[in-house]
């Protein structure tokens, strides 16, 4: 099972997905608020899997991305975008998102995700 850091500015997003990702047996290390505290929660830590909403102030998803992997280059980021964001998910996959979740999402796409990223 992963130690899972959970970064989003919406509080109902960050427990939806804790409740998903707990009840399949993974840890939720942490959760940030937004892309600056997610950035400086990764890096104290560490954990196996950091999810990123892309919409989110001070920094966004994608600039905490570029900041986790220029900090781990090995980190396994999955971006959480609303509907009719392809452009910010090119970019991200462009600086090494390694998967996407869709909101609205299912718990077992997430839980899909999750063990892809794993594997």
């Amino acid at each position: 099972m992963a130690k899972i850091l959970i970064v989003d500015d919406s509080r109902t997003s960050r427990k939806i997905l804790r409740e998903i990702l707990e009840d399949a047996g993974h840890t939720i290390i942490g959760e940030a608020v937004d892309g600056e505290d997610g950035y400086i929660k990764y890096q104290e830590l560490k954990p196996d899997v950091v999810t990123l909403d892309i919409t989110m102030p001070k920094l966004d998803g994608i600039e905490a991305l570029q900041l986790i992997r220029k900090f781990d280059e090995n980190a396994k980021a999955i971006m959480i975008t609303a509907a009719g964001q392809k452009d910010k998910m090119v970019r991200a996959v462009k600086y090494g998102a390694a998967e996407f979740i869709t909101k609205p999402y299912e718990a077992s796409d997430v839980l899909k995700v999750i063990d892809q990223v794993m594997a």
